[in-house]
């Protein structure tokens, strides 16, 4: 199950994010976000998958327990030109991923 959320997440290209039920849809795994969750939190230190590419259904970055990833997460996603607006949210409607 996690190598399908991995590849669909490596699929997601620089500057356009997804969000965990579209990761979980294009996994196979409809109405399973939580899951591509949990497999993105398993993912090793320097890894290749660009897990930062990947936002809740309100386009924002979800909590974590480590304290200050959510910043990293953010950063990473600006420095790919991914914006956001004074409540913490990407416009979905502009940068979503639409995969073929």
């Amino acid at each position: 199950m996690r190598a399908r959320i991995y590849a669909v997440v490596r699929r997601i290209p620089s500057g356009r994010v997804a969000t965990y039920g579209q990761v979980a849809e294009l996994a196979g795994l409809p109405g399973h976000a939580r899951q591509v969750g949990y497999a993105l939190n398993a993912l090793p230190a320097g890894t290749t998958v660009p897990w930062h590419r990947v936002l809740n259904a309100r386009g924002e970055v979800s909590l974590r327990a480590e304290p200050g990833a959510e910043l990293s997460q953010r950063m990473l996603l600006e420095r790919e030109g991914v914006g956001f607006d004074t409540r913490g949210r990407v416009a979905l409607k502009r940068v979503a991923w639409r995969p073929r």
